[in-house]
């Protein structure tokens, strides 16, 4: 089976980013889903994950910084997610077969950070570009968006090797921090996870 990924050419682009993010959740769907073949639904998110973010960060946020619709801040912190949207379709990406624990805590990671971002970009970046931005320049930056994802699209964009040379980039720009620090991280976060469990229940 094959999941076909509409390829607009054009139009507003909120209207096009939206539509993504409910391919997004369709495709998550699909891929809990025992019912369905989970390998093609996993091979299509992972596309269109990739399309859609490397489109969003060279041809929607420089455009939309530049019309102060966004900040700098605003346009780097979607930036951000999508290094951990990239950090968790990795271990997705790399876990083998699709009946197997692993997939489905890979699954369930990916669902977090992908929700999230959809959540967050629909109320800090999608909002204002509606509000402050004009038709027309929407409707450009949708063509040139819709441009780069479907040539990323048709020309494969989501293999292991791809999607970990997207993490390397990622963390060589400073948009996620690399692999030993995110290790110290996640140790301190458990430790005063466990710190906060013992003096609850010793109140």
């Amino acid at each position: 089976m094959t999941y076909d990924i509409p390829r607009p050419t054009g139009g507003d682009i909120v209207e096009l980013i939206l539509d993504d993010h409910r391919l997004f959740e369709d495709l998550l769907r699909e891929c809990r889903r025992d019912d369905r073949d989970r390998a093609a639904a996993r091979e299509a998110l992972a596309e269109l994950l990739v399309a859609h973010a490397e489109a969003e960060e060279a041809e929607v946020y420089p455009k939309l910084h530049s019309k102060r619709a966004i900040t700098a801040h605003e346009e780097e912190h979607g930036e951000e997610e999508h290094a951990e949207i990239t950090e968790a379709l990795l271990a997705f990406v790399e876990a083998k077969g699709t009946d197997t624990q692993k997939y489905e805590d890979a699954l369930e990671k990916l669902a977090k950070v992908v929700n999230h971002h959809s959540c967050e970009e629909e109320l800090t970046i999608l909002n204002p570009a509606r509000d402050e931005v004009s038709d027309s320049v929407r409707h450009d930056v949708g063509v040139a968006w819709a441009t780069m994802r479907n040539t990323l699209l048709e020309n494969g964009c989501a293999s292991r090797d791809q999607v970990a040379a997207l993490l390397r980039k990622a963390e060589k720009e400073g948009a996620i921090p690399p692999p030993a620090v995110r290790e110290r991280q996640e140790a301190i976060e458990e430790d005063a996870k466990k710190r906060a469990d013992a003096l609850a229940e010793d109140a």
